[in-house]
């Protein structure tokens, strides 16, 4: 953010004819394509600095969430239920290993289960 704007700083033509590609990348240390790149996305938003300098934001992120609301509910009425047989109580890794054998639930690590037990108010007791 800050190499964008101080490329513009040297492009900018109001206090004199603008230095070469070559020597404004030299001065701020980075490619002569990145300063082609910051320099044509100035002129595409019709001179927006706010636009150029600014970061972009993302319309999805870039791994979709593994554990939604319909996850974090299948969980919870899981370690709701009565353990089997052999268990008194549902332990986290107990938990992780029949998570894997449920339907409708990715497999999740069981520090991730925490997580989600805790979040959600849930203690195993």
């Amino acid at each position: 953010m800050i190499a964008r704007a101080r490329i513009l700083l040297e492009l900018d033509e109001a206090s004199g004819p603008a230095s070469d590609r070559r020597v404004v990348a030299g001065r701020v240390g980075v490619s002569e394509g990145t300063v082609y790149l910051v320099a044509k996305r100035f002129s595409e938003s019709a001179g927006d600095v706010d636009e150029v300098i600014g970061r972009r934001r993302r319309l999805s992120p870039p791994v979709p969430a593994k554990v939604t609301g319909e996850v974090q509910a299948h969980l919870i009425a899981l370690a709701c239920t009565k353990p089997p047989g052999g268990y008194d109580r549902w332990s986290l890794r107990l938990l992780e290993k029949h998570v894997l054998l449920t339907d409708g639930i990715p497999p999740l690590d069981h520090s991730t289960i925490g997580r989600i037990l805790k979040k959600g108010g849930f203690a195993l007791i």
